[in-house]
């Protein structure tokens, strides 16, 4: 029988109870240590604790590193890694701290031979998943049109974030660098990449210091047209408004899919009002329709059987640039190109 994968964590603040609680629920990979500078934290997850990458790295020698750090962390944990010469390593997002960064991050993972990848998770809810699949098959025809409306509602008042992740407020460029990134990277998971994109971004929250609020409008070769409509103070119809956070229209020649807020999609072919359900809203035991798990059972799948991993550093580095084009369009007030 073949021994498990050994998975050795860095880091452990608020959001990595979600790579914790999944590592624990992989078939084939067993998590047994965990590093933050604050070792009580490292120490609170159950598993070997430290307080320092590199003693974790020298004496569990990892087949997977997972980085659940900052950004301005990622390049330097990334090499540590490296060099200890693991099977793979998972990095969040936002990956890196810029575009520089990153393609140095890209450049090190080929030179070593070992992949990167980058946890960018909602690409792996099973709403997309399933919206691919009808994609795929041509249920809705080709495409025409896209849109999502993110409406979180957590993002009002002077104390918005500050119970679970109180840096939001804190962060320069908000919306689109650290949540509408996770729709950019959908959008070309379910359409492919734009050639261009328009961005009308705003602050509504006078107590944060970046923006939370917006419009990014995608455009695609042939005439596609993608929307994302982002308000995090708005909140919409669910019992969990952070399930989907927000909902969706995926309209094509032949149809219509429709994302429900409870994670439910519903498809309505052209010219019709009946409506078929394609998926049921679930109970999932992880964030976002179990997400993390998703994507890091991937990984383990693809070091075990040899199949294609999605979002390595190197095919992640257009979510970013397309990032800094939303970015320099809002600034210009005008279409900026994709490369």
């Amino acid at each position: 029988m073949t021994a498990p994968l050994k998975i050795g964590c860095i880091g452990a603040g608020y959001f990595s109870q979600f790579h914790y609680d999944a590592w624990g629920r992989i078939e084939g990979a067993e998590p047994v240590a965990s590093v933050d500078l604050d070792i009580s934290r490292a120490q609170a997850t159950g598993l070997t604790a430290y307080g320092d990458p590199g003693a974790m790295l020298k004496d569990v020698q990892p087949d997977i590193v997972d980085i659940i750090t900052p950004p301005e962390t990622h390049l330097a944990y990334i090499k540590q890694a490296l060099d200890a010469k693991p099977k793979a390593i998972i990095c969040q997002k936002p990956f890196c701290r810029d575009l520089d960064e990153a393609r140095k991050a890209a450049r090190m993972s080929e030179a070593a031979g070992i992949p990167v990848v980058v946890h960018e998770n909602f690409r792996f809810q099973p709403w997309y998943r399933a919206i691919k699949a009808q994609i795929d098959t041509g249920a809705i025809g080709d495409v025409l049109q896209l849109t999502f409306r993110l409406r979180p509602g957590d993002g009002q008042g002077p104390d918005a974030y500050l119970d679970r992740q109180p840096y939001f407020q804190q962060m320069p460029r908000f919306l689109v660098h650290e949540t509408a990134v996770h729709w950019i990277d959908t959008f070309r998971f379910l359409i492919g990449d734009p050639n261009a994109v328009f961005a009308d971004l705003r602050k509504m929250n006078p107590d944060i210091a970046g923006e939370d609020a917006g419009f990014i409008l995608f455009s695609y070769d042939g005439g596609a047209r993608a929307l994302f409509d982002g308000n995090r103070l708005l909140d919409h119809a669910a019992e969990n408004t952070r399930c989907t956070m927000g909902e969706a229209l995926i309209e094509g020649t032949k149809g219509t899919l429709d994302l429900k807020g409870d994670g439910s999609v519903h498809l309505r072919a052209f010219g019709t009002s009946n409506t078929q359900q394609i998926l049921s809203s679930g109970a999932y035991q992880g964030f976002g329709g179990d997400c993390v798990y998703e994507l890091q059972n991937h990984v383990v799948r693809a070091l075990l059987d040899g199949s294609e991993l999605e979002n390595t550093a190197d095919a992640y580095l257009p979510v970013i640039e397309q990032e800094n084009a939303i970015y320099a369009s809002a600034a210009a007030g005008t279409w900026v190109k994709c490369n």
